[in-house]
């Protein structure tokens, strides 16, 4: 039987979002329905809000989310009801090219729940990136669903959903930062601040941190930037490489998305480094470089899209290592709020005050 739930939509373009209820129905063949106990208020919410992804509204916002699987439908074995899990909107096939050549990380038919959530008139509902977690429950395919130890506290666990999971992974995954490496990471949010994290967790030696707001810059340092450079009084590409004895450091993390940045981090690595592509561009974006440079310094130009992550994979992993003490994720979390804060959250994030605020239910 279909239930009633309060839930955060996105009505219309730069309009204001607001608690409506929202239904949501029983889960059908390979679908889950999940209680939701947390979820991140991630910039990409606000680009939906914003007409930036689409314009498929209405929009039920949230997608970094922890909580508990409250039913599953026909033909779903890899979840149970009551198991304590992270969702991720990328549930892969298992049929595809990607899949079949043992590189799930980029399926290619990643899939959503076929059912939709509506409001009390029937109006369907467009969840985020296939989520929809700003509601007290959400209905999603049981893919997207992920085991993890209930140990974890909902509120840090679900972080792993999207932002955080997102720079670990530019770092670990698409980067491959090892030990003793030397690392730069442009742009200091949340997935700046993650990808930080995930080249400390990783052992490199050297972990530069650049923004153009201290108060970024010094939290930084808390989640182990062992340098930081403010480019808004230092060219960035030459502190980079007084800081790396005059080479470039290997790994260059770009977590602005912007040309100008992404230009700053492509000069500021060690020739045959790594450059890695976080930060999400804009479709009117347009890069220029010398061809010449491109194969004159070799080493890789890389794009990372949720951190090379596979979720079954990699969310146990980095709940055990927070579990451990070796990984910390409450140091993501600025403020829990309410359901009725999302509007607030969003302009504390546009004005920099939070590195993530986070639904509480």
């Amino acid at each position: 039987m279909a239930q009633e739930v309060r839930g955060v939509i996105a009505p219309g373009k730069n309009e204001p979002v607001r608690v409506e209820t929202i239904v949501v129905p029983d889960p059908g063949p390979g679908e889950a329905v999940v209680k939701v106990q947390a979820c991140g208020v991630c910039h990409t919410d606000l680009h939906y809000k914003q007409g930036g992804i689409n314009d498929d509204f209405p929009f039920l916002l949230g997608h970094e989310a922890a909580g508990v699987v409250e039913s599953v439908g026909e033909g779903v074995t890899e979840v149970a009801p009551g198991d304590f899990v992270i969702l991720n909107w990328r549930a892969v096939c298992g049929q595809c090219r990607a899949c079949l050549r043992g590189r799930p990380q980029y399926c290619f038919n990643t899939h959503n729940a076929k059912q939709k959530m509506t409001l009390k008139d029937g109006t369907e509902l467009s969840p985020a990136l296939g989520i929809g977690a700003f509601a007290e429950k959400t209905l999603v395919a049981a893919g997207q669903c992920t085991k993890v130890d209930p140990a974890v506290a909902p509120e840090v666990a679900g972080l792993l959903g999207c932002g955080v999971m997102a720079g670990i992974g530019a770092a670990i995954n698409t980067g491959g930062v090892g030990r003793g490496d030397s690392v730069a990471v442009i742009g200091c949010g949340g997935v700046g601040d993650a990808a930080i994290a995930g080249s400390r967790l990783a052992g490199a030696a050297r972990i530069i941190a650049v923004d153009i707001d201290e108060r970024k810059l010094a939290k930084a340092r808390e989640m182990g930037a062992t340098h930081t450079v403010n480019s808004r009084s230092t060219d960035p590409v030459e502190a980079i490489r007084e800081l790396t004895g005059g080479h470039g450091a290997d790994v260059v993390i770009e977590a602005v998305g912007r040309p100008e940045t992404y230009e700053q981090a492509f000069y500021a690595r060690d020739l045959a480094g790594t450059v890695v592509l976080v930060g999400v561009p804009t479709p009117e974006m347009k890069l220029e470089l010398p061809l010449l440079d491109v194969f004159g310094r070799g080493g890789a130009l890389k794009s990372s899209w949720y951190g090379d992550c596979l979720p079954s994979r990699d969310f146990p992993m980095l709940v055990d290592l927070h579990l451990q003490g070796r990984l910390d994720l409450g140091a993501f979390v600025t403020e829990t709020i309410g359901l009725g804060d999302v509007e607030k959250a969003f302009a504390r994030m546009h004005e920099g005050d939070v590195l993530r605020s986070v639904v509480v239910f």
